[in-house]
């Protein structure tokens, strides 16, 4: 897989989860915040009757599986179509906050089905790994992991630090993982403005992301 598949398919997700599922989420709950979905990403389980269904892109296609159990599936082309597809009003509203990606309702989305399944698996890790920091640290009142459309990243806040899963961004080719204080550290482990990340090709497993979080967890107490 070229990185250029990998970053223009991150691209696009990127505009569905702000355009589409984001922002139809928002119109009938007033939430914005999506959650990891078999194969990739999508409206939260919790979102299922108000949305008349569960919105998803996983393995590279739009996803609708709708209340009473029946599934349909879409290809990915454009906003306005998966919009369509949903039953959705496309764009997030500038009111809403100021949108990351432009809104171009009818601009192809480039969507590699390789770098899509690799992105959902990435995601499907980190959410993992995610879940298994929050209950090894429950006392410290760990918020809920969410997909934050924006970012297009999940992560969640634990003794304000927040820790987090990235398909890849601008600055960052290949997905990773990342820890940020809320307040700034110094130190070897901190490799990043925001804090410190690790790319995707070192993580092999939950464990190993495990590792990183709480190494970062560590050196983040430890130069409070």
């Amino acid at each position: 897989m070229r990185s250029g598949q990998l970053s223009s398919t991150v691209r696009s997700m990127h505009v569905l989860a702000e355009h589409v599922l984001g922002a139809g989420l928002y119109a009938v709950t007033g939430h914005i915040g999506l959650a990891v979905a078999p194969g990739g990403f999508g409206t939260p389980v919790g979102a299922v009757d108000q949305l008349g269904g569960r919105w998803s892109v996983a393995h590279g296609v739009l996803v609708l599986d709708r209340a009473d159990g029946a599934r349909q599936e879409a290809p990915i082309t454009t906003v306005r179509s998966a919009a369509q597809f949903f039953g959705a009003t496309a764009g997030m509203p500038a009111t809403v906050y100021p949108p990351a990606t432009p809104f171009e309702p009818d601009a192809p989305l480039a969507i590699d089905r390789a770098a899509a399944e690799r992105i959902g698996a990435w995601l499907a890790l980190g959410a993992e790994a995610l879940a298994e920091l929050a209950g090894a640290h429950a006392e410290d009142g760990p918020t809920p992991a969410t997909l934050w459309p924006e970012h297009f990243d999940l992560g969640l806040s634990l003794a304000e630090v927040n820790y987090g899963v990235s398909p890849g961004d601008d600055d960052h080719a290949e997905p990773y993982l990342y820890v940020g204080p809320w307040s700034p550290r110094s130190g070897e482990f901190w490799n990043e403005p925001f804090g410190a990340s690790v790319a995707a090709p070192v993580i092999g497993s939950v464990a190993d992301a495990m590792v990183f979080f709480e190494q970062g967890r560590a050196c983040a107490a430890a130069e409070e």
